[in-house]
């Protein structure tokens, strides 16, 4: 069979000049900075917002106040109580003609710290947690841990917190059982070996000066966090305050040629995605950048995809623009065209069996694309048609993207999700479309760096010409 018949998946470093090799290097240190700073939704969406800002966008709801309008070129942003981020370059076509969407999540697996969470047993201070998304429980234990999050008082004044990051702060963590100890621990299934309410972070041992207190452990941490931050117990009933992996981004194997940093799923693909965005300007179609929460729980709540926020969005910009009706809102969303831009996992040749070697991703060869998700059948996922993909194809080949497809395991094995299906109710086209990554959902995940520059480079193609 002729070359031209066959479709050979090639690795994206071989067709690299030298030039491109310092574009791609040049992303992945801003990439890691950038993970090793915001390893929240909040902090992902601040920074976002201050990059959008200096690049020319506009806060949206400061347009609406002013009384102002929108035409095509300018450039404006949604913030969604500062955990969901919705980015828009006007185009010179008419809204109802259809917009070009990329959309990612910025909410990473980690553990949560409960409404009340400081205790003292047997002179020991604990944060007791809720872990959020779907995490291996064991992986979290004998991690050093840091603690990122915002504390909101009575008065409503929040309180930024950030500690374990600094070399000079201490860091937290979750106690295992020793080796010596563990003989019926080692017997439990995986799922067992650690329980949820044993994910219990040591924050600290040393008792208030004070002999005749009650808790003086707890205490003396009560006391140190209102010297420091001004918060008391209460506050913590106020408060939103995650457990993540303490620590950078940094280059991961002999070569440098990948990336170990928490919150690859999903702050990998929302950093291309944003990366392409800068790079879009005065498009015939209206771009869009739609960066969401909670997609680790199900794209729930007032930050999630499920909710009317890009939908309302949307309508306050044609309305700003001079164009909105109800229909032809309608008609912008089923005839925009989209990117899910989510990771998917990697074939890793230590667990090759969970893997169908045709149809998976593979460090190194691109952006990927996965027609479907789901799990067992297809249960939960959105079907890309083949006429979508098909213009894609033409898209990604135009401009030189190395690209590849993949399914999340075997058919049986497992699966997953993204928010490709919400958006796809509209009748708008959708396909997933990502990084592969090794340890996905694990405190630390690996990713390759030609496959980084390679999704930004397929991003900014679609925005240019979807």
């Amino acid at each position: 069979m002729s070359k031209e018949l066959t479709k050979k998946y090639e690795y994206a470093w071989d067709k690299y000049s030298d030039d491109e090799l310092k574009s791609l290097f040049d992303l992945s240190e801003g990439y890691k900075e950038f993970m090793s700073k915001c390893k929240t939704e909040r902090e992902c969406v601040h920074e976002f917002i201050a990059r959008a800002e200096k690049a020319g966008f506009k806060n949206l709801e400061d347009i609406i106040k002013q009384k102002g309008s929108l035409k095509a070129g300018d450039k404006v942003y949604a913030n969604n109580m500062d955990k969901a981020l919705a980015m828009f370059t006007i185009g010179t076509n008419a809204f109802s003609q259809g917009m070009r969407i990329l959309g990612a999540h910025v909410d990473s697996p980690r553990m949560d710290l409960k409404q009340n969470p400081l205790y003292e047993d047997t002179d020991l201070a604990l944060f007791e947690t809720h872990y959020y998304g779907g995490i291996k429980k064991y992986q979290w234990v004998t991690l050093p841990l840091a603690i990122h999050g915002v504390v909101v008082r009575k008065d409503g004044t929040k309180v930024n917190i950030v500690i374990g990051e600094d070399e000079k702060d201490p860091v937290v963590g979750v106690s295992d059982l020793l080796i010596h100890l563990a003989a019926d621990q080692m017997d439990k299934k995986a799922n067992k070996v650690i329980e949820g309410e044993d994910l219990n972070v040591l924050v600290g041992s040393m008792p208030i000066n004070d002999k005749n207190a009650k808790d003086r452990v707890k205490q003396n941490i009560l006391r140190l966090l209102n010297e420091k931050y001004n918060i008391t117990e209460e506050d913590f009933v106020s408060a939103e305050l995650e457990v993540v992996p303490a620590g950078k981004a940094r280059d991961f194997g002999l070569d440098k040629s990948m990336v170990m940093a928490y919150g690859h799923d999903d702050r990998i693909c929302s950093y291309t995605s944003f990366e392409a965005m800068l790079k879009t300007e005065n498009p015939e179609k209206t771009c869009v950048t739609l960066l969401v929460d909670k997609e680790e729980i199900g794209s729930v709540g007032a930050t999630g995809m499920h909710s009317r926020f890009f939908e309302n969005t949307v309508a306050e910009i044609m309305e700003l623009c001079g164009e909105y009706s109800d229909i032809k809102l309608r008609r912008t969303l089923r005839d925009s065209k989209m990117l899910s831009s989510d990771v998917t996992a990697a074939y890793d040749p230590n667990f090759p069996s969970v893997m169908e070697k045709k149809n998976t991703a593979y460090l190194g060869k691109g952006i990927v694309f996965n027609k479907y998700t789901g799990s067992r059948g297809k249960v939960g996922s959105n079907d890309a048609s083949p006429e979508y993909i098909a213009e894609i194809r033409a898209i990604l080949d135009k401009h030189n993207v190395t690209w590849q497809t993949s399914e999340l395991g075997k058919v049986d094995q497992g699966g997953g999700g993204t928010i490709a299906y919400i958006l796809a109710e509209y009748g708008m086209n959708v396909i997933d479309c990502g990084v592969a990554l090794h340890n996905m959902h694990a405190p630390w995940e690996i990713a390759s760096k030609a496959d980084i520059y390679e999704a930004a480079k397929g991003y900014e193609a679609f925005l240019k010409e979807a």
